[in-house]
């Protein structure tokens, strides 16, 4: 077999993802082998792969793999999210395109459009994760709208609204009029935004007085429905039993007091909107206020604008305010910095509104899902300091509002059989709606015609919190085989941004439906921002595409680069040089594999003892990495595993081991070194698939001929044993050695091909145990062990120990000390310099500490290199 001279990332990924999908490997059905089960966070079916992604399905193909070869019977769920806002509104705009209305469809029409646009779009960006490697199961791939998906969030609704949990409430809700549905508080950003403080006079009815407020929003005076006043605030006890007229509208409203308002802010007197206001909705519950709503459902404003209707409300906020300083009711405008609330998804400023909303009660539902984070660690979240943003949130948590007023998603299966609001029945069909319609009415001439479905949507989360359980059937049929085998699950990869939206919910879920988590662990990704630190995004330019990495870089660079600097919870300062580095090690390894097979094999030839020495070193030091690697991979440090594995095959291997091993210039290399030097290019290629599973597959193939059954991602990953720690630190000082001996090389111009003699004075009494590997590494014609200092040697300190070479004219004797002795002074002059600073008092106690540090390493490591240039000239005179 040929092997190529460079590793072709492109037809490597094509031949082995095929190679992998033919033979099934990704593929999970129970057996008798213990579970590996991980739920991918669906992405929105519409969507396409970005940096985010990358990062995430990365680590979990990683955390899959290594499951596989460690003999887990691993599974990978794949999936996608329907995502009912943002694909509603990517509908919406295609249709606006095409010149037609959503409110001129039917829903059912709607939904085929729907439909369309999703088998047109949908799943796009799982066949881009197959380019990065992702070995999900994609016979199990699910989508929130399959039929057993949806049936599975409607049983979950039905059963819920049968405990009490769930009900039907007239509250002030967030209104995006982008996408024309309420959000969830947790789908609202808060960003602070400059903007005006208007402060507004109403003139008190029947007499000349004012009273001034303060509002941020002027359209919203046109919805006024009375002045309150604290009745404590003895500037404005006179007004009691008053009315006001509201600017502009000329309407009357009362004056009311309240010790909700604070005396001390602003004037002591409150404008009073319930209809767009959540504290002034309280307020005029407690006094019976009458409720105008202004704005049309796109934040529009309706008749009560008057001859502002139709108008946008930021357009009207400027208008409303030139009429009132027109008319003389506006006293003064200021600056003013608040907080304004916007939608996660569309971006526009929510508007608060009065809305009748289906809510789920979260407060005991909560409660087990506190626990099993919080108190009995039965649900481990990595890093654990997420811990603390999950408390906040849960011990705060306030009932979920779960109706969307969008037409793609389940709907809501709450059936109408009268004009009333509590004139509903709540079943998962039709046909049992109007069983429990006749019941609850008594009236059997009732038909299905009779009944009217809510023409709300769920919310997407609703259907997403039972992902875990619903893609194994545990919510139709909880006793089913799957669901008993893959259930809980093991690992959740996810960021922390839906740690509430998506994860606390899950495990709320879990255990209100099964008693169990639905997973063990999970690990909280970063950022992946740009150099400036800037979050990557679409609208900045700032993110490449995924898929022109990988074409530039190969997926296995991508991966390594990404992964090399992804530590849990922390963002990443992406730069393209990173998947340079990933690609530069990929071919490290690739010529490090060309570099073996290159080699002659002869078994005529005994086993040499440097190439024994360095067997049993790069054995127990291969052994030693993976304990780390496992304790990395056990405390959820991927990026730290990674590492050590890099240093393990780029230092310990490449630099170290090939070169100890390897066979002089045309001569063949002894047949035991040669098999085990590809045992642990095996064990190296184990360790490093789950990082970069295409690279490593093709070397495993190229090795030699193997079967279906012998391919490296079902091999077995390496065993953990015993090693001679002893063995690796003695090493340590030897490379320390063999790197000396090069330096003088070097800086003496000594060919590597001339011989030289090494002379030690064994001050530390090291063992020989690598003597042969240091005179093949460094040439060396004989290594004595000797009592004295060798006069008239190149010298150099490891430790106690003191190495001679003797020059034997090699080197001009004259010239060399003349050179120490110049490298010398100039080294006393930069200690002088140091120690001058050291010892001025005031420095030491205003620098701060870490500079005192640095300079009392500099004026160590000055006289550390004083003593050898001092020893070296010693032996040369």
């Amino acid at each position: 077999m040929t092997i190529p001279s460079q590793f072709d990332a492109k037809a490597a990924e094509q031949k082995w993802y095929d190679y992998w999908m033919e033979n099934n490997y990704f593929h999970s059905e129970p057996d008798s082998r213990k579970p590996y089960t991980i739920v991918i966070p669906p992405p929105n079916v519409t969507g396409v792969l970005h940096m985010g992604h990358m990062l995430n399905n990365t680590i979990q193909d990683v955390l899959i793999r290594r499951a596989r070869l460690k003999g887990f019977n691993a599974c990978w769920v794949p999936g996608t999210d329907h995502a009912s806002i943002a694909t509603e509104a990517k509908v919406v705009d295609k249709l606006k395109k095409e010149g037609i209305n959503k409110n001129d469809l039917t829903r059912e029409e709607f939904l085929k459009h729907a439909w369309e646009w999703t088998d047109k779009y949908g799943g796009v960006i799982l066949e881009q994760l197959k380019k990065l490697g992702a070995s999900c199961d994609w016979n199990r791939t699910k989508f929130t709208m399959d039929d057993d998906m949806t049936a599975s969030v409607i049983k979950s609704f039905v059963d819920l609204y049968n405990k009490g949990l769930i009900y039907r409430g007239y509250r002030m809700v967030n209104w995006d009029p982008e996408a024309k549905t309420t959000l969830s508080d947790e789908e609202v950003n808060y960003e602070e935004r400059q903007g005006k403080l208007y402060h507004v006079r109403y003139q008190v009815e029947g007499s000349n007085e004012y009273i001034t407020i303060a509002t941020t929003r002027p359209e919203t005076i046109l919805g006024d429905t009375a002045i309150c006043i604290n009745p404590n605030d003895e500037r404005y006890t006179h007004l009691k039993g008053k009315k006001a007229i509201v600017p502009i509208a000329n309407r009357t409203i009362p004056v009311i007091f309240d010790e909700y308002v604070d005396m001390e802010f602003g004037t002591g007197c409150l404008k009073v909107t319930p209809a767009h206001d959540v504290n002034d909705k309280e307020l005029g519950d407690r006094h019976n206020l009458e409720i105008i709503d202004i704005f049309n459902e796109d934040a529009t404003l309706n008749s009560y604008g008057l001859h502002y209707e139709s108008k946008d409300r930021f357009e009207v906020r400027d208008a409303i305010a030139n009429e009132l300083e027109e008319k003389g009711f506006l006293v003064k405008t200021e600056v003013h910095v608040n907080k304004v609330g916007t939608s996660e998804r569309t971006k526009a400023v929510i508007e608060p509104r009065l809305s009748d909303q289906w809510f789920l009660k979260m407060e005991g539902l909560a409660k087990p899902a506190i626990k099993a984070v919080l108190e009995s660690d039965e649900v481990k979240l990595y890093p654990s300091r997420f811990n603390n943003t999950y408390r906040h949130w849960m011990e705060n948590i306030r009932d979920w509002n779960i109706s969307r007023q969008l037409w793609w998603g389940q709907q809501i299966p709450a059936y109408y059989y009268g004009d009333g609001k509590e004139d509903f029945v709540v079943a998962e069909t039709i046909e049992k709606a109007l069983v429990l319609a006749k019941a609850k009415t008594g009236n059997n001439a009732l038909t299905a015609d009779s009944l009217k479905q809510d023409p709300d949507a769920l919310d997407t989360w609703f259907s997403s919190w039972l992902w875990p359980m619903a893609v194994f059937g545990g919510i139709l049929n909880p006793d089913n085989e799957e669901f008993k085998y893959y259930y809980p699950t093991n690992d959740l990869v996810t960021g922390p941004d839906i740690l509430f939206f998506w994860v606390a919910r899950m495990i709320v879920a879990g255990y209100e439906y099964t008693g169990e988590k639905p997973f063990s662990n999970v690990y909280l990704t970063g950022l992946v921002r740009d150099k400036q630190r800037r979050k990557m995004s679409k609208s900045l330019g700032n993110s490449p595409d995924p898929l022109d990495l990988i074409e530039k870089f190969g997926a296995d660079g991508v991966r390594t680069g990404l992964l090399l600097s992804a530590s849990a919870g922390n963002d990443i300062m992406f730069d393209e040089e990173l998947c340079s580095q990933g690609r530069a090690f990929a071919n490290k390894i690739w010529n490090a594999f060309r570099l073996i097979k290159g080699w002659e094999v002869s078994d005529a030839i005994p086993q040499p003892e440097h190439s024994k020495m360095a067997i049993e070193w790069y054995e127990a030091k291969l052994q030693k990495t993976l304990a780390e690697i496992e304790d990395h991979f056990e405390k959820y440090r991927i990026s730290d595993a990674l590492m050590a594995i890099y240093k393990l095959v780029w230092d310990d291997f490449c630099s170290w081991f090939l070169e100890m091993i390897k066979p002089g210039y045309q001569q063949p290399v002894d047949k035991a070194t040669y098999e085990k030097a590809i045992e642990m290019l095996e064990s190296n290629l184990k360790l490093l698939h789950p990082f970069m599973p295409f690279l490593t597959e093709e070397i495993w193939q190229y090795i030699t001929e193997r079967s279906a059954d012998e391919a490296l991602i079902i091999a077995k990953w390496p065993e953990l044993k015993n090693f001679d720690e002893k063995l690796i630190s003695e090493f340590e000082t030897a490379s320390e050695v063999i790197s000396n001996i090069r330096s003088i090389r070097k800086d003496k111009n000594i060919p590597f091909k001339d011989a030289i003699a090494l002379k030690v004075v064994n001050n530390e009494s090291i063992a020989a145990t690598f003597d042969s590997i240091i005179s093949k590494l460094g040439n060396i014609s004989s290594l004595d062990y000797v009592t004295e200092a060798v006069s008239g040697a190149l010298t150099f300190r490891v430790g106690s120990n003191e190495y001679f070479i003797p020059v034997d004219g090699a080197v001009n004797v004259e010239e060399e000390i003349a050179k120490l002795t110049a490298e010398l002074e100039y080294n006393k002059g930069f200690l002088k310099s140091v120690q001058a600073k050291l010892s001025n008092e005031k420095f030491v106690s205003s620098a701060p500490e870490k500079v005192v540090a640095m300079e009392r390493q500099k004026e160590a490591d000055a006289l550390a290199k004083i003593a050898t240039i001092e020893q070296s000239l010693l032996s040369l005179k």
